[in-house]
């Protein structure tokens, strides 16, 4: 009788762990589907509510001089949002980012038109799995591929959030300020 009820029970395991099985590798699937079919696109505007590093920050601020918002697209859908500054140099709070970028901007017209050479990424988002990992990486293929920017620092708040995430995807950190603190992710070309 317990030959049974064991033989039965082991089945019953068996046949649930397929199912499992089955389950998870359809979630899999249809997480890396989104991300697959996802595309990097420039935006004029990001809703700033969303924002959970710096919502204070209005739109024209974001889109103004050397100064860009990047989101992740899928289907019709903004997923991510990453928000840009090109300098010269590394800030260390908001203001000296808005007076870099704005520097940058000016010595850009005077030459070739582009703006800095180093592009700070100063807040980050998602609203779905996995698209804040995307967005960095989406990002860093476009700055590898520019011929003008050489660096990718973060201008990022002093939380064990942004740590985790930015050491997570593979930056260094190399500088703690007052109120923030600069992440680099190495930029080969």
């Amino acid at each position: 009788m317990i030959r049974i009820l064991n033989k039965k029970f082991k089945t019953r395991i068996k046949a649930r762990i397929r199912k499992n099985r089955q389950s998870l590798n359809k979630n899999l699937d249809n997480f890396f589907e989104w991300v697959k079919g996802a595309e990097l696109i420039e935006l004029k505007e990001c809703n700033t509510d969303e924002d959970p590093v710096r919502p204070e920050l209005n739109n024209k601020f974001r889109t103004g001089y050397g100064r860009k918002i990047f989101g992740v697209r899928y289907q019709g859908e903004i997923h991510a949002v990453m928000c840009f500054a090109y300098t010269n140099e590394i800030p260390k709070n908001v203001e000296e980012l808005e007076k870099m970028s704005h520097d940058a901007y000016l010595q850009s017209a005077l030459r070739d038109q582009n703006i800095g050479r180093i592009a700070v990424a100063y807040t980050v988002w998602s609203k779905k799995k996995g698209g804040g990992k995307l967005i960095v990486k989406e990002v860093f293929k476009k700055i590898k591929k520019s011929n003008h920017l050489n660096r990718l620092i973060t201008l990022s708040p002093l939380t064990e959030m942004a740590t985790k995430f930015h050491t997570k995807n593979g930056a260094k950190l190399i500088q703690i300020n007052e109120n923030t603190q600069n992440f680099e992710y190495k930029i080969i070309k």
